[in-house]
């Protein structure tokens, strides 16, 4: 029998989406080991958020209140002394800029194997972790022959747990040591570009290489306007400096999972569909029949993006530029 720690995450006063992916990604690890899902909830409002993502499938939740938002050296306290004081044999981390800060210092610290950006996780008689190699052409099954280990899951593959729970809270009394704390968080302020975050975005209209020249955003910036969605791309038109690096969709950019996605003029490599394949709904418009988006998509219009897109934003009540 196998307990599962897993750690939630929260910004700017906000609980992420990713909080309530790792209750799915930790009850279907407990159930496969046998054991019981703890949650640890860390700094903030620690009570509102213990409640938000008390869900069914969560046997305990731990809080440690100290400070407001994320701070790398208490994380890395807190975590390691739940991780013990728990009892948990697998420990789970968001596969986030947050949680990547932190569960290599604790793997190290606490001298525990670490496996990075799993999509799919199972336990027969060991821990299994599946993860994506060579820009997610392959999938492989890492073997985890060790009583404890962390593993950082990816956001969006597991979908948000969202019945209700009524697992016990309790605070947890995790000793900081004050004086390792190096850093103080003191305020946000949003980089250049960065005016939205797709990961939290519902509705998104997505361009590709088809847009052929820079000048012709201005149809999809419409489209976008019309239909209340924000804009985003895939990666070659972010290197080409067309588009801010926020704005980017895929392995190397941000990882979606909208209701809505439209993806126009984007062939569909795995490096974006590993980006946006979590969508609810995915459109696409292609001229190339057989391009590989349209084997993912639920609604498929081949097309010339130059005819099909000035309808649409007609149809929602705009004017084409």
């Amino acid at each position: 029998m196998s307990d599962v720690l897993a750690i939630t995450e929260h910004r700017q006063g906000e609980l992420r989406d990713v909080s309530y992916e790792m209750v799915t990604a930790g009850r279907e690890l407990a159930d496969e080991a046998g054991g019981d899902l703890h949650l640890g909830v860390i700094s903030g409002d620690v009570d509102a958020y213990a409640d938000a993502v008390n869900r069914e499938g969560v046997d305990k939740i731990h809080t440690v209140e100290h400070g407001d938002e994320f701070n790398h050296d208490v994380y890395t306290q807190a975590v390691e002394q739940l991780f013990d004081g728990s009892g948990a044999s697998h420990l789970l981390v968001p596969q986030t800029v947050n949680g990547m800060d932190y569960s290599a210092a604790v793997a190290g610290n606490l001298d525990v194997p670490l496996v990075t950006d799993a999509i799919g996780l199972a336990h027969n008689g060991s821990l299994e972790v599946t993860r994506e190699m060579y820009g997610s052409k392959v999938e492989t099954t890492v073997d985890v022959n060790s009583d404890k280990a962390i593993v950082s899951v990816r956001p969006a593959e597991w979908p948000a747990t969202e019945a209700e729970g009524d697992a016990p809270v309790e605070a947890f009394d995790a000793d900081i040591d004050e004086s390792a704390i190096g850093s103080t968080v003191t305020g946000f302020e949003e980089a250049a570009g960065g005016d939205v975050d797709l990961s939290e975005s519902e509705f998104i209209v997505s361009i590709g290489r088809g847009i052929d020249e820079e000048d012709n955003l201005d149809l999809i910036e419409k489209l976008a306007e019309v239909t209340g969605a924000d804009m985003g791309s895939s990666r070659p038109l972010v290197d080409n400096g067309w588009l801010a690096k926020n704005r980017q969709v895929g392995q190397s950019g941000k990882v979606v999972t909208p209701d809505v996605y439209i993806a126009i003029g984007i062939s569909g490599a795995v490096q974006h569909v590993a980006g946006m394949k979590g969508a609810d709904t995915i459109v696409a418009i292609n001229t190339d029949p057989s391009a590989p988006i349209f084997d993912i998509a639920d609604y498929g219009v081949v097309g010339d993006l130059f005819e099909v897109v000035p309808e649409l934003i007609e149809e929602f009540g705009g004017e084409a530029p």
